[in-house]
């Protein structure tokens, strides 16, 4: 698709909203020429930055349509996932700033209370929305205030559990509240599982276009008073007659609207109105395409769900091609060879295949693979069934979505010492999406669990020699990775075993010696290399393992140098850093040993290139460096 260039005239639209009450100004036809340019908008501005394209180019009509009928933010508009929430941002006063998003010092990728009076709710994983939305409605009603309360959520975010559990709670209080379901048969790549069946026969076939079709006839009329209960009546009997016996929603209480097609400004405008009007929970169903209106989106939209910067003219990824090899695609790679041989192998993913590199594996064992849907408690406890009986269960997700597994983690898997390979990719800093989906909390969580075994790669080559010791282990087991490329060594044929919980020593020296874990023993050699300039003799060691430390080693730096310094890409708070303090502790050691920790500080760290990142919260090279050598020489 070519780029569309707007003429001073046919932009004057998109520059004159300032706000949501600009958006109340305009008439429908006018709202159709503004979808179209706000587009435009986001296929250029997205082609330069990077960021969530075909989730937003799926909902901007549904956004215009949302703020041309409620007031935000007096009424609570909630995003889920918040990657959606584009189009909100540009016509809630930020237009002008959208050039910035996902940028250092720019604004948000998801919607953040601190940087709008219109982001009612922080999100920027799933299935939050409907509890979120359930709570602000029993505050207004506590607090007798008067005004409306609608959730926004993905179909792709209802495979979540949680989604679930608060319809359930929320159908029992009857509070007045809106569920908009935006149904694109998408999560990050395509919907699985039974709900995903449950919603095609509700939107396709003869029945949605007569549903379609009886919508926009009722709604055209209704005159919004007594007419409005006759015609949820009408609507509710047409599912109930048309689709199954009754819908899974009305029989959880809710009031069920649709589908309408949410490509209709007219249609979505009328059946919010009606929404609006029902005293208790509605939930309106709109049918979405997600890449809607950008050809290569529409034709690919996994691939444009959180996309890189392209070119607007054919959508190809501009990509460095000697950059090298990412730690995802190690991953990929290595699982396959290590189910060859090993049939007992399965993988495991949370709807995000593609994300993880097990796409390839699906491929290769479409009967040993498994995603579950946006589930990652699920995903978790399945993993410990699977490894109860026998199987060997490698779960592959983002460490910041691990989070969401805690207690399955805790009580399914190591309360029962049972093998499961959590592989937690995007470990650290990532950058540009910010500490919604940074992964620097898992070394500290982890590491508190009886029977877990964690490990970080300094390489790619290193990576794959702990997923293959991973494997071949009968206990818990985690090994975190960084997103996006490797240092760039060369990947040998060999799968080599690494004795657990010994270290690797790099560097020998004598004033002081730099313990460093994952991707930070990159940067300790830099930093060696600048010591040893200031003529002090650095030793290196890659720890390996965050638990178990290699005790006897440290022991040995402890006496021999009287100097440590460790360096982690996670929290201060727990961390590796904090382990390696409780055994100096333990013997004794404190007072003769002095340690210097590099870890992340007690802060969620905003977004932006993370190089900028690491130097705002003192992790870079020559922030460490200068830090160590006034370490060492006692100032």
């Amino acid at each position: 698709m070519s780029e569309v260039k707007l003429t001073m005239s046919e932009a004057k639209l998109l520059d004159t909203i300032n706000s949501p009450v600009d958006v109340k100004k305009l008439t429908v036809e006018q709202l159709v020429q503004l979808a179209e340019e706000i587009r435009q908008l986001l296929i250029n501005v997205i082609a330069k930055n990077g960021g969530h394209l075909a989730p937003n180019l799926g909902v901007v009509e549904l956004s215009l349509a949302l703020h041309k009928v409620f007031s935000t933010p007096k009424d609570k508009l909630i995003f889920d996932v918040g990657h959606q929430a584009y189009i909100h941002k540009i016509v809630t006063g930020r237009r002008e700033l959208f050039h910035t998003i996902r940028q250092y010092g720019g604004l948000s990728g998801f919607p953040k209370r601190s940087e709008s009076e219109h982001d009612a709710f922080g999100v920027g994983h799933s299935s939050t929305s409907v509890s979120a939305a359930l709570g602000m409605a029993v505050a207004r009603d506590v607090k007798g205030e008067d005004y409306d309360v609608v959730a926004v959520i993905g179909d792709g975010s209802m495979t979540g559990g949680m989604a679930f559990e608060a319809l359930n709670n929320a159908g029992d209080l009857h509070k007045k509240m809106i569920v908009v379901l935006n149904d694109n048969e998408m999560s990050i790549s395509k919907n699985v599982g039974a709900m995903s069946e449950y919603f095609y026969h509700l939107r396709t076939g003869e029945t949605y276009n007569k549903i379609k079709h009886d919508l926009e006839g009722w709604l055209s009329n209704v005159d919004f008073g007594g007419d409005v209960l006759k015609v949820i009546r009408r609507i509710k009997g047409s599912v109930k007659n048309l689709v199954l016996p009754t819908s899974i929603f009305e029989e959880l209480g809710f009031t069920y609207l649709g589908p309408v097609d949410g490509h209709d400004i007219h249609s979505l405008i009328d059946v919010l109105e009606t929404a609006k009007h029902i005293d208790g929970p509605v939930l309106v169903h709109v049918i979405t395409k997600k890449g809607k209106g950008y050809a290569p989106a529409e034709e690919s939209p996994n691939k444009f769900h959180g996309t890189g910067p392209y070119e607007v003219e054919t959508g190809a990824k501009i990509t460095n091609p000697n950059a090298p090899i990412t730690y995802t695609e190690v991953f990929g790679k290595t699982i396959i060879e290590l189910a060859k041989e090993d049939k007992n192998i399965v993988a495991i993913t949370a709807a995000m295949p593609d994300g993880t590199g097990l796409t390839p594996f699906s491929k290769e064992f479409p009967d040993r693979f498994f995603d579950v849907g946006i589930a990652e408690q699920h995903a978790v406890t399945a993993a410990a069934g699977m490894a109860a009986a026998g199987l060997n269960p490698v779960v592959a997700v983002y460490s910041t979505f691990l989070q969401r597994a805690y207690d399955s983690v805790l009580h399914d898997i190591c309360m029962q010492n049972l093998h499961v390979n959590l592989c937690l990719d995007r470990s650290g800093l990532v950058g540009d999406d910010g500490f919604t989906h940074h992964g620097v909390f898992d070394y500290a969580y982890l590491r508190s669990m009886p029977n877990m075994t964690i490990m970080a790669p300094k390489d790619e080559d290193e990576l794959r020699h702990m997923l293959t010791t991973a494997v071949k282990m009968d206990t818990p087991v985690a090994v975190r990775y960084p997103r996006g490329s490797g240092i760039g060594v060369d990947i040998g044929s060999e799968k080599l075993e690494l004795p657990i919980g010994k270290a690797e020593v790099l560097r020998e020296g004598s004033d002081v010696c730099l313990w460093a874990i994952g991707t930070m023993v990159e940067s300790s050699l830099q930093v060696a290399d600048k010591l040893e300039e200031a003529g002090i003799r650095t030793g290196v060691v890659n720890m390996r393992f965050a638990k178990p430390l290699d005790k006897e080693l440290l022991l040995a730096h402890a006496v021999k140098y009287k100097k440590l310094v460790t360096m982690e890409e996670g929290v201060l708070q727990g961390g590796v850093g904090s382990a390696v303090l409780e055994i100096l502790n333990e013997a004794k050691l404190l007072g003769e040993c002095a340690v210097l920790n590099f870890a992340i500080p007690d802060q969620f760290v905003l977004h932006g290139d993370k190089h900028r990142l690491f130097q705002d919260i003192g992790l870079d090279v020559d922030t460490m460096a200068v830090k160590t050598l006034a370490f060492v020489k006692g100032e």
